[in-house]
This record gives C-alpha cells, structure tokens and sequence, in this order.
C-alpha cells in the first residue's frame, strides 16, 4: 500500500513539475514601445481565393505589459480586407460567402482586444469561420513579441 501511495504521489509531483514548466508568456516581461509583427501569406491548397492572404498586428507595450493591439488582415496583393471584403466587383453575389468573409474580418478586434486583455496568446482560441485569421494571428503576434522581449 505504502509503494502505492508512494508512486502516485511521484506521478503527481512529476506532472506538476512538468506544468510548472509550461509556464505561460503572460509572465514573460516586454520592452515598453510599439512592435509590428506580420504573418506568412497564406494560399488556399485547393486553388480558391478563399481566405488568401496575411496578417499584421501593431502591439504596444506599456510598463512591461501589452496595452493595445490592432490587427488587420490582407489579400496577397495588399488591399486591406474591410467591409468590402467577400464581394464579387462591388456587390455581394455569394451571401454565405461574404458573411462568413466579414466574419473573419470581425474577428480582427476580437483577437485583438482578447490579446490585451489576456496579456499573451494563452487562452485565445480561433473562432469558428476565422480559423486561418487566428493562424495569421497567432504568428503575427509572435514575432511582433519576440521583438519585444527583454
């Protein structure tokens, strides 16, 4: 019984000391000023347009800790994707498409504001139908932070 006792007692320290070592970046410490940091283009593999292009965060650190952070998304070429965005030459000729489309763009001030208010990545998931904007998200954000570390 006591070997018993003893062996779930060093699983557990075991598992603790490996959780303790995941620590998060919320307690990283940052260089105060403003850092940019831009995603990958990213390309649809099955050939469509769908969701094409790359991310940009603008992040500011004040005291050590993110203050503020503005996201936006943009097609390969460029343009900025804002209301606009999931038209066909002016008008919405897709509406399930151009929903979902300015869903993603929507989804640029949620990351964004969950980033300030987390202080790091942890804890923000992707929103459903802005799946590759948070991948633009999360790298973005990541280099912009290793800019910024101390």
């Amino acid at each position: 019984m006591k070997k018993k006792i003893l062996a779930i007692m060093a699983v557990c320290g075991l598992t603790a000391s490996m959780l303790a070592g995941c620590g998060s970046s919320a307690s990283a410490t940052y260089a105060d000023g403003t850092y940019e940091g831009q995603s990958e283009i990213y390309e649809s593999e099955d050939g469509s347009e769908e969701g094409n292009g790359y991310g940009v965060v603008t992040i500011t650190i004040t005291d050590g800790k993110i203050s503020d952070c503005v996201y936006q998304t943009y097609e390969p070429d460029g343009t900025l994707k804002g209301e606009d965005y999931g038209k066909a030459q002016g008008s919405v000729a897709n509406k399930d498409y151009y929903n979902k489309a300015q869903k993603a763009v929507a989804a640029c001030d949620e990351y964004a504001n969950m980033l300030v208010a987390n202080g790091s990545l942890d804890g923000i998931d992707a929103i459903s139908g802005a799946t590759i904007n948070y991948n633009e998200f999360v790298e973005a954000v990541e280099k912009a932070l290793d800019q910024a570390a101390e």
